[in-house]
């Protein structure tokens, strides 16, 4: 069974797709890596309120077991994964726990009762796991930016060929897209995606990327350097774990969706823009070569661009309140000033590099946050310990694989102090 899943195909992975696009009657088999982080938090919601469309199958932590554990009794999955297995007293009748590392996470993404994995981690450690899901045929949905940054020209040779697999078998198949089978969860590529649907790609002048600007977009420059953790985790419109939160006071996160963004849909990197707009309404905009700009809107709930992922290619009724126009009074859009958010710089140039720069730019921004977070380094710090550590492994061969880009990232973080391992651990909420 195994491989036969690796080779791309399988009558669980041809159910899975019939199911996803709304052909039958089944419910989709579901795997949730990072199921107690934020994101993981707002995708067990959504699967709550569809039992008729999704069955649980396999839900993934790291320590946070109470949370866990909840989950498991609310959703009923097959088995749960964390770093400590959990007592079979906690769980509900059926469910068994396991203990995985990456290696176990890949192993049971391929489960074939399993159709979508949803990945909710941060850092490095489902990467094994979304190229194994994607390589046995299955459909990914994510909102790990480290999978692309590090790693996207391993990952989306998959995703491209699967749809060529899909196209060939059928003329406008919804999933003869690389975004059927590698679909984004982050609210900015959730409307980019969006946007474009139904669009020839040809057509496209440039993406432009939104950004809250964060918590310092208006304080003086010079008082960024006394700037403490706990004013820096003080988002002005997202709730979000303290990674993404730290990530977008310095713009780092809007810099790693540049470089998703190239990936994501192909398109050059001077094709691709960044503008501030503090109300997060509009979560991004397409212009078109003949000037027309298509925006996506929404409330700032990271339940809507989940739940497009999980239902696409349908749109099922909204997961919150809809968004009023004639209260919004105003949006303001303006562009980032780069001596207040360098980092953003450092990532178009990280990108232009290659896939070398840029994992080692995503495993120096975990050090820098944690040394941020600990009071061993000033917010500026950030954006110099990112621009070093492009210039210092940024050049050099292209990781090859897997193993490579693991290795990589240990060098860049034991340079820096972060002690020599990749980072993430499986229950991190990697975004909102």
């Amino acid at each position: 069974m195994a491989e036969r899943q690796r080779r791309g195909g399988g009558s669980e992975a041809a159910a899975g797709r019939e199911a996803s696009a709304g052909r039958t009657g089944a419910r989709l088999g579901v795997a949730l890596l990072g199921s107690t982080g934020s994101i993981g938090r707002s995708v067990v919601d959504v699967l709550a309120r569809f039992p008729d469309r999704f069955r649980t199958v396999v839900l993934a932590a790291g320590r946070r077991v109470d949370v866990l554990a909840e989950q498991a009794r609310r959703l009923r999955p097959a088995v749960v994964a964390a770093e400590v297995p959990l007592a079979g007293s906690d769980l509900p009748p059926g469910t068994r726990s396991v203990r995985a590392d990456r290696q176990g996470l890949a192993e049971l993404v391929l489960r074939p009762d399993v159709d979508l994995v949803v990945v909710g981690t941060a850092g490095l450690v489902s990467l094994r796991a979304t190229i194994a899901a994607l390589e046995a045929g299955k459909i990914v949905a994510t909102s790990n930016k480290e999978t692309l940054v590090a790693a996207g020209h391993l990952v989306m040779p998959l995703a491209r060929k699967a749809a060529a697999e899909a196209a060939a078998r059928s003329t406008g198949d919804p999933f003869a897209s690389p975004l059927a089978w590698l679909r984004p969860i982050d609210s900015e590529h959730s409307a980019i995606w969006q946007c474009l649907a139904g669009e020839d790609r040809r057509g496209i002048r440039r993406l432009v990327l939104t950004a809250s600007g964060g918590p310092f977009l208006d304080v003086p420059l010079a008082a960024l350097a006394t700037a403490r953790p706990e004013a820096a985790l003080r988002h002005p419109t997202w709730r979000m774990g303290p990674k993404i939160t730290i990530d977008s006071a310095t713009l780092v996160n809007k810099g790693l969706e540049v470089i998703e963004a190239h990936w994501l849909y192909d398109v050059d990197y001077d094709a691709i823009a960044v503008v501030i707009h503090p109300q997060s309404i509009v979560h991004s905009v397409v212009e078109f070569v003949d000037g027309s700009l298509k925006a996506q809107l929404g409330r700032p709930d990271m339940r809507h661009p989940i739940q497009y992922a999980l239902s696409y290619p349908e749109r099922w009724p909204a997961p919150g309140p809809s968004l009023d126009l004639a209260a919004l009074a105003r949006l303001d859009f303006r562009a980032p000033e780069p001596e207040r958010f360098p980092a953003l710089a450092t990532a178009y140039e990280a990108g232009r590099l290659g896939p070398r720069a840029t994992a080692a730019l995503i495993a120096a921004d975990e050090v820098a946050v944690e040394r941020f977070l600990a009071g061993e380094l000033e917010l500026p710090g950030i954006a110099r310990l990112l621009a070093t550590a492009v210039e210092r492994f940024g050049e050099g061969p292209v990781p090859a694989d897997v193993e490579a880009v693991e290795a990589l990232a240990a060098e860049v973080q034991a340079a820096f102090g972060g002690g020599g391992a990749p980072r993430g651990v499986v229950g991190q909420g990697a975004e909102r």
